[in-house]
């Protein structure tokens, strides 16, 4: 039987789920409560995140009645939560995007860049820590009392795992290599469901494929003759060529490409003066 609290919180998830144009799942799977925090600031006055039990998320979104959002319970992930924002789906998307933030390093992570220790001072005095450098052949030595690394030296490169000895270093340099970002897996809108591979646009390459894509679009038309607005200038200034070109090859004495066939015949009558040495 379910409890009154329960009840009340599946109650709060569903008016939360009418109130708003956009729902969404976010896995929290691995998400660290700090970063959390950190993301949820940068979400203020954009979206709402709304941490429940999985069961509960379910009943709610079986509560109400909005058509199609029921597909969202497909996208639940391993620990879900609810997002809530009246933005557009792909603006929202952007702007979770943008709230990456940065997090240590655990053993067994993969490095999403080179991870590189920077030439200068480290925050380690002198002691033992030279050797754990040293280990990782990062060239180091003592300076004014702290541990200076000589040259920037990568330490690990992009797709290879994080060694609890690299994790270690990492920490006590205060380096936190990895970027988290909520792992939005669906958005609901308007009776649609966008999945996260549909949201993540890479907007540079859209905007360079509709780039391209006009331009085949207008040289098709320019070349199958069909006229629109975008082509129309270009057509006629062909069609001009077109119809010159004809004139001066047919020898057509018409006040378009009568100068041009003086040119013509004054070009041929010197070929054969040079030709006939006069």
């Amino acid at each position: 039987m379910v409890s009154e609290i329960k009840k009340k919180e599946v109650e709060e998830l569903v008016k939360l789920i009418n109130s708003y144009k956009v729902v969404g799942i976010v896995d929290m799977f691995g998400m660290p409560a700090s970063q959390l925090q950190r993301i949820k600031k940068a979400l203020r006055g954009s979206a709402l995140i709304k941490m429940s039990k999985k069961s509960l998320i379910k009943l709610a979104i079986e509560k109400t009645k909005k058509e199609g959002i029921g597909e969202l319970i497909n996208y639940f992930g391993t620990q879900p939560a609810l997002i809530f924002s009246n933005d557009d789906a792909f603006k929202l998307f952007k702007t979770i995007k943008k709230t990456k933030t940065p997090a240590p390093a655990r053993e067994g992570d993969v490095a999403q860049n080179d991870i590189v220790i920077k030439a200068g001072p480290t925050p380690l005095p002198a002691g033992p820590a030279i050797g754990e450098l040293q280990k990782l052949k990062i060239p180091a030595m003592v300076k004014d009392g702290k541990i200076h690394v000589r040259e920037d030296t990568v330490v690990l490169k992009k797709g290879e795992v994080f060694t609890p000895e690299i994790v270690s270093l990492l920490k006590k340099l205060n380096i936190e290599p990895m970027e988290i970002m909520l792992n939005v897996t669906a958005l609901y809108q308007d009776g649609m469901i966008f999945p996260k591979d549909i949201l993540d646009v890479d907007e540079e390459k859209y905007r360079q494929d509709i780039i391209n894509a006009f331009k085949n679009a207008l040289n098709l038309s320019i070349n199958v003759c069909y006229p629109t607005k975008e082509n129309i200038k270009m057509l006629l200034v062909k069609a001009f060529n077109n119809a010159k070109a004809l004139g001066i090859n047919t020898e057509i004495y018409e006040k378009g490409v009568i100068e041009d066939l003086i040119r013509k015949a004054y070009g041929i009558a010197n070929s054969l003066k040079m030709r006939v040495g006069i």
